[in-house]
């Protein structure tokens, strides 16, 4: 992972730099758009984490730039400014996502984990167990059988799939199922998995949960 931070407060810049760092992630820093630009046109980066108010030229002209080249790398917008007009426009301009300063750390990182997910190219054939997923035909079928899924119930499936024999919150599901701005709540999470463990009991897996941090799906042990 390659991480371009552009923002030109020292201060904030170092404090996100150290926690990329801490997850593994490599980073280049950039303090102002004219630099952002122009390391953009040369560099191969996955996410792009960028300030809305730089010195030279800003945020908002950064990602118009990016994207009239044609570069679809997803951009994370940071920005103190909590105005719908500016988040609007943000998106509209080319943006994957959006975060108003003051922002946990926590949810920096999954925001941002969850962008590369999304543009990571995925498996056409997941399966663990006797479940299988064709994300091509958006067809599951447990031991042969097709099962049927709501659009939702396949998005959770899908996600525990790829992150199975990892513990994955509520939240990390719903960063990772839904298009920024869309909403589901946490107990909404809870009914999907409900439903899915029906779906998926012949499979051999299930979903466990592990209380107080979230959902892991692994093969059953005899």
């Amino acid at each position: 992972m390659h991480i371009l931070l552009v923002e030109d407060d020292s201060v904030l810049a170092d404090g996100i730099l150290r926690i990329f760092k801490g997850q593994g992630m490599a980073v280049d820093v950039v303090r102002n758009g004219i630099d952002a630009d122009a390391l953009l046109q040369r560099a191969d980066i996955s996410v792009v984490v960028l300030d809305i108010g730089l010195p030279g030229i800003d945020g908002f002209e950064v990602v118009r730039r990016l994207r009239a080249r044609g570069n679809q790398v997803p951009v994370l917008l940071l920005t103190a400014r909590d105005s719908v007009q500016d988040r609007v426009y943000g998106l509209e301009i080319g943006a994957d996502d959006y975060l108003v300063k003051p922002f946990a750390t926590q949810e920096l990182v999954a925001r941002v984990r969850a962008l590369l997910r999304r543009s990571a190219p995925q498996p056409v054939q997941l399966q663990l167990g006797g479940l299988t997923l064709d994300t091509a035909s958006r067809r599951a079928k447990v031991n042969g059988q097709q099962i049927e899924l709501s659009v939702r119930e396949w998005a959770v499936l899908e996600y525990l799939l790829q992150q199975s024999a990892r513990v994955v919150s509520r939240q990390q599901i719903i960063d990772a199922i839904l298009p920024w701005g869309a909403e589901l709540t946490l107990n909404a999470v809870e009914v999907y998995i409900s439903r899915i463990r029906l779906k998926i009991a012949d499979a051999g897996i299930e979903i466990r949960t592990i209380r107080g941090f979230g959902y892991m799906l692994e093969k059953v042990t005899a």
